[in-house]
């Protein structure tokens, strides 16, 4: 049974205040975001199921695979989408010193020289303080959530996946789906619906940068 939290709790948010949780609440803007592509047919459909919407998301990716697909990765910019640093091989924090770790985000960061601001989310949601302040005076915001889909558990219903998104965003929500194969078939139920409901509502999507969200 996996273990994890659908929506963040303020004291986390509060103990790790120099990452970026959510935006203002002020505002009926949601922020989307998917991790682990570009992959393809999933990152194609997720592209096709925002443009509609004039809906704008935010990509983190996975270097190995921009190397892989990199006509992929240059349609989500030329679409006006953000895009953020994954990890160079998906690297979980723990299993690697800091050196590893960082020279790993350093071989995917190849893909994003020029991309501002320099946006990283850490893979499985889990990074070392140390990582954290190494990467901070690299230049990175540390993007995480406050709004987590589960559309990567397999043990959850697509209704359920659903269900974590609608019972926990508010405005300025950050979301995670992930555009990768093992969530595919609840992003197709999940996505098509959150964007008409919340477009109902008469939010925008946004994606994260300076100018649509202020960053520290």
């Amino acid at each position: 049974m996996k273990l994890y939290l659908t929506r963040t709790p303020f004291l986390i948010k509060l103990l790790f205040r120099k990452w970026v949780w959510s935006f203002s609440r002020r505002k009926k803007e949601l922020y989307l975001t998917f991790d682990d592509g570009p992959t393809p047919e999933v990152t194609d459909w997720v592209l096709d199921q925002l443009k509609p919407y004039d809906a704008k998301a935010t990509f983190f990716c996975i270097g190995k695979n921009i190397d892989k697909h990199p006509t992929l990765f240059k349609r989500i910019k030329t679409e006006g989408h953000t895009v953020g640093n994954h990890t160079q091989n998906h690297f979980k924090s723990a299993k690697h010193n800091t050196a590893e770790y960082l020279e790993n985000i350093l071989l995917a960061d190849k893909h994003f020289k020029g991309v501002e601001p320099k946006l990283f989310r850490p893979p499985y949601g889990k990074l070392g303080l140390r990582k954290a302040r190494k990467l901070r005076k690299l230049g990175y915001t540390i993007v995480m959530w406050d709004v987590l889909s589960a559309d990567f558990d397999t043990a959850i219903s697509p209704q359920k996946c659903l269900n974590n998104v609608i019972k926990n965003t508010d405005k300025g929500s950050i979301i995670v789906f992930h555009d990768s194969q093992k969530s595919f078939e609840k992003l197709q139920f999940v996505l098509p619906k959150i964007l008409e409901y919340y477009n109902y509502k008469g939010f925008e999507f946004k994606g994260i940068s300076r100018s649509t969200a202020p960053l520290k």
